[in-house]
């Protein structure tokens, strides 16, 4: 079975007044996310020992292999997008209490936890993501992987947020202020509701 694109969990505009335009959505939703899942099953589809396999069972299969780089990342970029889609909110912002309770517990405080995950995105070199994610060891911590690798392939932990800060995702509404679109995020489109589920769920 064909992977296929997800629906945004919003409108194309729901977004604009808090920093990501129409536009920017309908370029890297319709075009950047379905360019990946094209090519994804183009790769599935030539390949018989990839056929019938879940998306994280491919990604875990093919990382690692210099040979089948081209399948990770484009099945690493499906799986990051489709929890990019989910962790962006027009209600962005607004932290229940269990998540910044476990934030001020892990952290120190929600400012450190900002800071911490602002300095991830900032230093990725080049395109890649930065991570919130719950540990093994049931600690919350940041991570940032490069292109479209993510905390799956890296057995990093559970994923609460993510943002991608390759330049397509932020380039019409920030220019090469990747800072200011990181910390944008943080205050005014970061989904801490699904962090909350994410968090119960584990």
């Amino acid at each position: 079975m064909a992977f296929e694109l997800p629906s945004l969990p919003f409108a194309y505009n729901a977004l604009a007044a808090r920093g990501m335009c129409q536009e920017t959505l309908e370029l890297h939703h319709d075009k950047h996310h379905q360019a990946y899942v094209t090519a994804l099953n183009g790769f599935v589809e030539s390949k018989p020992e990839l056929q019938g396999k879940s998306l994280e069972e491919i990604i875990l299969a093919v990382k690692g292999d210099p040979a089948q780089a081209p399948v990770f990342n484009n099945a690493g970029q499906h799986w990051n997008h489709i929890l990019f889609w989910q962790n962006l909110s027009p209600k962005g912002g607004e932290m229940p209490e269990s998540v910044s309770k476990k934030l001020v517990e892990d952290f120190g405080s929600i400012e450190k936890f900002k800071a911490d995950f602002k300095a991830a995105a900032a230093s990725q070199f080049g395109s890649g993501w930065a991570w919130l994610v719950l540990g093994p060891d049931g600690k919350l911590k940041v991570t940032k992987t490069a292109n479209g690798s993510n905390p799956l392939a890296e057995g990093q932990g559970k994923v609460l947020l993510g943002l991608d800060v390759w330049e397509h995702s932020y380039y019409l509404d920030f220019r090469n202020r990747r800072p200011d679109y990181i910390v944008n995020y943080l205050d005014k489109l970061a989904n801490y509701e699904f962090a909350e589920a994410q968090l119960k769920a584990a």
